[in-house]
């Protein structure tokens, strides 16, 4: 079969939530301010009360409300596909598949987040919900969450991605949000990194502050993060457990999962139902691999320490890999793979081994991405890309070996908006990007200075 697909009815009721089965606990999100573990109490003032205790859930499964189940289906569940037009071009024994999260209203898997994080705002009585937003997949979903749910979305969007991509804008503003190029000068973090850098291209971090800054300065209006932390992670797993199920519609079962990494929520989603398996004892031999941009490399360079998520210092402090929440990435396409820290969850699993980390440049990317779309006719995101670059060194290494290899990986969102990405890359004008190791080290060395911790 070329495509594997789910009814209605076989959509997750649940989510899965992999704390309980972590091989350690989490060293625990601190204040910004008094470095001491933050309680649901201080996160009020930023998250509705059904996200926070979500956020410390110690329960494996946890109920998709009937209303954001309602909503997903406009998309879910989404299809499982198999790549045989690419393993043919790429002459493996290999069986390759992807789950196709673009057929979401917003083209990406980031809906899966947005809608319930809506939802329980708009269920607080929450008039105006603020974000941060990379190359714009996440702003789109949650302007279009709050479509839905008739909370008004105010979205800062990387000012690099903003001017790439002004066709993402022009999607959020479609669904009622408003957008704003970051740095800005609407909050004192943007007017602040504008006095430092008039011409800064902007991050994730700097969004972020700028969002929980806005957040915070009104009583009405809570903050909605995109990536990294645990509620967000935990709605991502429909991708991974809708695959499964698909999988075993399959016969077949994955030897190797991948996907792209900028804070973790597309590959978490996608690879913990699997990981399940592993840490329960239940399936033994699956490798997992995180593929990110070595423009940013939190994985491969970054250190395990506690940071900010943001730049300005207004989040709680996460241990995470990280390459210094003032770390300024350069400008790639793949703008929703510019953050500068990762998911705690995917970094503890990380330093103890469970998941492998691979970087790649920009145009070993796009090469993959175009035979890709030449193959199977798909245009995928540059963020996307990655996963396909890490699937197709997994191909190739089965065709060296001469093995069969079940290879799973994440097509998180369709590149129709990136064609002007495309564009640079076919003229050949296309950059590729090294972090030199002495702005990677001047970036480590402002990290805050925390006493070590133990659970």
């Amino acid at each position: 079969m070329k495509k594997y697909l789910l009814s209605e009815d076989d959509m997750p009721t649940q989510w899965y939530n992999i704390l309980p089965d972590l091989p350690k606990p989490l060293l625990p999100p601190l204040h910004p301010v008094t470095h001491e573990p933050i309680t649901a109490a201080d996160l009020q003032p930023l998250l509705p009360d059904e996200v926070i205790a979500q956020e410390f859930s110690p329960q494996r499964w946890i109920d998709i409300p009937d209303e954001v189940r309602d909503v997903y289906r406009i998309w879910r569940p989404s299809p499982l596909y198999r790549a045989d037009r690419l393993e043919k071009a790429l002459d493996t024994p290999a069986k390759i598949y992807f789950k196709y999260e673009a057929v979401s209203p917003a083209g990406s898997h980031k809906p899966n987040t947005a809608v319930p994080q809506v939802f329980y705002n708009a269920r607080q009585g929450v008039r105006r919900v603020t974000t941060e937003t990379g190359a714009g997949q996440w702003g789109s979903a949650l302007s279009f969450a709050g479509s839905l749910f008739g909370v008004e979305v105010t979205v800062y969007m990387v000012k690099a991605s903003f001017q790439q991509k002004p066709h993402r804008r022009s999607l959020m503003e479609t669904w009622g949000g408003e957008v704003f190029a970051s740095p800005s000068t609407r909050t004192q973090a943007g007017r602040d990194i504008l006095a430092r850098d008039p011409g800064s291209p902007g991050s994730l971090g700097i969004a972020i502050s700028e969002a929980v800054e806005d957040a915070l300065a009104h009583d009405d209006t809570k903050f909605a993060l995109g990536s990294a932390m645990n509620h967000v992670v935990l709605h991502q797993t429909v991708i991974g457990l809708e695959a499964k199920r698909q999988l075993e519609m399959a016969g077949d079962y994955p030897d190797v999962v991948i996907g792209c990494v900028g804070g973790g929520s597309n590959y978490s989603g996608l690879t913990f139902p699997f990981l399940a398996d592993t840490l329960t004892g239940a399936r033994s031999g699956t490798r997992f691999v995180a593929a990110e941009p070595a423009a940013c490399p939190t994985l491969t360079r970054g250190r395990y320490a506690y940071d900010y998520p943001d730049t300005a210092g207004l989040g709680p402090l996460l241990h995470m890999k990280t390459m210094g929440h003032g770390f300024m990435p350069p400008p790639i396409h793949a703008g929703g793979l510019r953050f500068h820290g990762d998911a705690p969850t995917l970094c503890l699993l990380h330093d103890e081994g469970l998941v492998e980390a691979v970087a790649y440049n920009q145009n070993e990317v796009f090469t993959e991405a175009v035979r890709f779309a030449r193959a199977e006719g798909f245009v995928m995101a540059p963020e996307s890309s990655h996963a396909l670059r890490g699937a197709v060194a997994e191909a190739l290494a089965a065709k060296e070996a001469g093995e069969a290899r079940t290879i799973l990986f994440g097509f998180s969102g369709h590149g129709h908006f990136d064609m002007g990405a495309f564009d640079s890359f076919l003229a050949g004008r296309l950059e590729d990007y090294e972090v030199p190791q002495d702005q990677v080290d001047a970036s480590l060395a402002e990290l805050p200075k925390i006493p070590a911790r133990t659970v």
